[in-house]
């Protein structure tokens, strides 16, 4: 149940299954816009005047991929693997209406806060699907296999991606999805030396044969923790527009592709379900909000 916090009129809930604090506070800085934060950690901005405003860097870099796909304004079909406060889905209802999608979240009541909170448009066509990413994956209607022009991949479990959401076996349940066209999105979370981050590339390019990179300059040289962007296609990445990509910002930015990346993920190990580990736990005060 949705509740008030303090004298604030914050509204949270104490996620049922992590047991985690998850509540809706306004932006300081920008009328109508709100964060999700879960056990202190911001995991989603909002600006409910204007969805295709994008406020976190790597939700940022996933927008400016995802403007990528066929043409502007083109409806697609999307699956995104992790709710938050459907910062994405919105983002594509307001850049390609009509667009159908579908989405994931194991914590029931966070939806249920974030539906209360900050309601999304009745127009959308937006499903939501309760329940974990990998027993879901395998309940997805067969219809949908080699339909979805964007998976976007973006689980949370506090500040952590959990272990079995990171591994070959779960990449192979969620690529089958994918059409000809169509691209992952995988946000990944990592500190110095990227060791996390280049497993995940390595896994991923076990599972679809084209992956490039982005991220801030010196997050994707190790120096510093920060949020990777992976973009995975079972065709070739048309690397044409990465020009475009990097002009958009946020800067400094970097992308790499071809030998750089095979380097990347060279220097990493493929994940199985018998070796996964949940993704590094960032120092409190790299995310976390201070009060």
């Amino acid at each position: 149940m949705v509740s008030r916090r303090g004298n604030d009129d914050i509204p949270s809930v104490k996620l049922a299954l992590s047991g985690l604090q998850a509540e809706v506070t306004p932006d300081e800085y920008v009328d109508g816009a709100y964060q999700l934060v879960v056990d202190g950690t911001p995991q989603s901005h909002v600006n409910m005047a204007d969805p295709s405003e994008l406020f976190f860097e790597y939700i940022q870099r996933m927008g400016h991929a995802i403007d990528l796909i066929g043409d502007p304004g083109e409806p697609i079909t999307a699956v995104h693997l992790g709710a938050g406060a459907l910062t994405i889905p919105r983002y594509v209802e307001a850049t390609r209406p009509g667009s159908r999608q579908q989405v994931v979240e194991i914590e029931s009541d966070l939806v249920d806060l974030v539906r209360t909170a900050l309601p999304w448009s009745k127009r959308a066509q937006i499903r939501v699907r309760h329940g974990d990413a990998r027993e879901v994956l395998r309940k997805l209607p067969a219809g949908l296999r080699g339909t979805v022009d964007l998976v976007v991949i973006d689980i949370f479990s506090g500040a952590r991606t959990p272990a079995h959401v990171t591994s070959r076996e779960f990449y192979e349940l969620a690529a089958p999805l994918l059409s000809p066209r169509g691209v992952m999105l995988v946000n990944v979370a990592d500190g110095p030396g990227s060791a996390f981050a280049k497993a995940q590339a390595a896994t991923l390019r076990s599972v679809l044969p084209h992956v490039i990179a982005m991220a801030e300059a010196q997050v994707l040289k190790g120096r510093r923790f920060g949020n990777f962007v992976f973009v995975a296609a079972p065709n070739p990445i048309d690397t044409d527009w990465l020009p475009r990509l990097l002009a958009g910002g946020p800067h400094p930015a970097k992308v790499i592709d071809g030998a750089e990346l095979d380097a990347f993920a060279n220097a990493g190990t493929i994940v199985t379900d018998a070796t996964a580990i949940a993704s590094p736990l960032p120092e409190r005060t790299i995310f976390t909000l201070k009060r």
